[in-house]
């Protein structure tokens, strides 16, 4: 079954590679794409300055962009996915969700929300039955799910591996592109020959929604997993991909080696657009990867690569990194968008 999609702030660096990604997609048909009230009524060819390495899908070139309003949404859109800014996406997401839409958003506005399914399908797939709660709690019809930071998202699937050993604290540095930053985010005078050690509100995403992303739902709450999560976030001048080193204090006591097949053998979800492996893992022969500019598109950008797995006096250390807008900004929601058709919440 096909399903008609709609994008939330298609002009922008996230909202691009949503339509990279949706291009050709099996199950999900573009039927909508919304910018700015300055954007509405141009053709997408003129409204989105193109950044991406790839020419503008014809599917999408010559579609006008609409106004990011219910009023401007088709009825026979079955979801809807979101790349607006917070503060924006605050606002407008639950009027949608009111009118009835289904949003898998990748805005960061409600993500620690106790009915608010923050989900990574590979993950935490169960957490979508939070969606009945909303429901009951905020008495519409649509939901609203979403998913983690892009920072959040590269170290969480290797610490749910890591959790079969008793994951009891974890500590992170991060090393960030600035495409995490969108195009105008960080001047090239603020990041050449330079690293910048605070990126606001970066830290405690990473620490709030690690915990939610692990914890258990009952059916009825949410309970964050018990594990402390402390972050530092830096900015570098890499492009794409968040290369992050970790530090995981655990309860029992595991051989590196241990550690690397626990992380290799964690199931990806059966989604069009999972990565056949979830997790690719670097040996001791190669203690300098994953890199980013090496390493950033394994499984066309999907999948998260770790890497320099070592014991320490309470746990382990390692690396590992993600492709920060597709893995960790547009592809996550698309898989949740899949993960949402797959379950019937749209």
């Amino acid at each position: 079954m096909t399903h008609r999609v709609g994008i939330l702030g298609a002009t922008g660096a996230v909202g691009q590679r949503f339509i990279q990604l949706l291009d050709g997609h099996p199950r999900f048909e573009i039927a909508c794409l919304t910018a700015s009230e300055s954007s509405a009524g141009e053709p997408y060819r003129e409204a989105a300055k193109w950044r991406l390495d790839s020419a503008i899908p014809e599917a999408v070139r010559d579609s006008t962009v609409r106004e990011t309003d219910p009023s401007a949404i088709p009825d026979d859109v079955d979801l809807l996915f979101s790349s607006l800014p917070s503060g924006v996406a605050a606002e407008i997401e639950p009027d949608l969700c009111e009118a009835g839409y289904v949003v898998s958003s990748n805005s960061s506005n409600d993500r620690m929300a106790e009915d608010v399914p923050l989900t990574i399908p590979e993950i935490n797939p169960g957490h979508l039955d939070l969606i009945e709660v909303q429901r009951d709690e905020r008495g519409w019809d649509g939901a609203l799910v979403k998913n983690p930071n892009c920072s959040t998202i590269t170290m969480v699937p290797t610490l749910a591996a890591l959790d079969e050993f008793g994951l009891e604290r974890v500590q992170a540095s991060t090393l960030q592109a600035v495409s995490g930053a969108g195009y105008s985010g960080v001047t090239s005078m603020e990041i050449i020959d330079n690293a910048i050690p605070h990126i606001g509100g970066e830290e405690e995403k990473m620490e709030t929604e690690s915990r939610k992303l692990l914890g258990e739902f009952d059916g009825a709450e949410l309970s964050l997993h018990s594990a402390e999560v402390d972050a530092s976030c830096n900015r570098i001048p890499t492009i794409d991909g968040h290369l992050e080193n970790v530090f995981a204090e655990l309860a029992d006591d595991p051989e590196p080696a241990a550690v690397r097949e626990a992380m290799e053998s964690f199931p990806s979800a059966d989604l069009p657009s999972s990565p056949d492996q979830l997790i690719h893992v670097f040996g001791d022969d190669q203690p300098e990867r994953p890199q980013p500019r090496m390493d950033r598109m394994r499984g066309d950008g999907m999948q998260v690569v770790a890497g320099g797995v070592q014991s320490t006096a309470a746990g382990v250390k390692y690396n590992c990194l993600a492709h920060n807008t597709i893995r960790g900004a547009a592809g996550a929601s698309l898989l949740n968008g899949e993960l949402l058709a797959e379950e019937g919440w749209i």
